[in-house]
């Protein structure tokens, strides 16, 4: 069986209710490691769920404003719940980033729409640039009808300047990889207020999705859940 155009219709706007959107799939090749469906059985297919921008935020702060009391993690938290909704209703498996042993998101991913890491890490996205992100994914028993995955346009390609290395004053980001102590320990140190209020400068630098930019309340918020704050 096939899961069909009209049935994802009716997912992407379940999920957009929440603001969340379908960030493409894929159906697992035969005898890949798949990860097990909501059988138990090996999943046939993946859809990726995350969002572009900030469109989550509103409802997201809805939902914690109404929680008796504070959660740990609860953008993860509500991400499951909503996630886990939709799975219910349409016969999936959800599963998140953050699940232990972890999936390859990332993998999946890039091989669902066709994207590459920027310098960051984070992909980039040809629309969003590095202003977006994946909240789960949706396993099921069935195959996607979905056209082939094309690679997209890999904007950093293009970028000669890359202002995402030059803005950093620890220099977190370089061919070496990410700094991930010396940038922890600027964060949370005295002259960290820029990154603490309105997120990771080298992400700010980059020209691109601009558009799609989390506003500094948001940036500020995963910058806390990033440094234990």
């Amino acid at each position: 069986m096939i899961l069909s155009r009209g049935r994802m219709e009716e997912i992407a706007a379940a999920l957009g209710a929440n603001g969340l959107i379908l960030r493409g799939g894929f159906t697992f090749a035969d005898g890949e490691a798949a990860p097990c469906g909501r059988s138990g059985a090996p999943a046939r297919s993946a859809l990726l769920i995350g969002q572009a921008g900030a469109a989550p935020w509103p409802h997201f702060l809805r939902w914690r404003d109404s929680q008796s009391q504070a959660i740990a993690d609860p953008l993860d938290t509500w991400s499951r719940q909503v996630i886990g909704a939709v799975a219910e209703e349409f016969g999936a498996r959800a599963v998140s980033p953050s699940d232990k042993p972890y999936l390859p998101f990332q993998q999946w991913a890039m091989r669902a729409e066709g994207l590459k890491p920027s310098p960051l890490g984070i992909l980039m996205h040809p629309q969003y640039g590095l202003w977006h992100a994946y909240r789960g994914a949706l396993l099921f028993a069935d195959e996607i009808a979905l056209p082939e995955t094309r690679e997209a346009i890999h904007l950093c390609d293009a970028c000669v300047d890359k202002p995402c290395l030059k803005a950093c004053p620890v220099d977190a980001y370089s061919a070496e990889g990410f700094a991930h102590q010396a940038c922890l320990a600027h964060v949370r140190g005295p002259s960290g207020d820029p990154c603490r209020d309105g997120g990771c400068l080298d992400r700010n630098a980059c020209p691109y999705g601009v558009a799609y930019r989390y506003p500094p309340n948001v940036q500020a918020f995963h910058m806390a859940a990033f440094a234990g704050l």
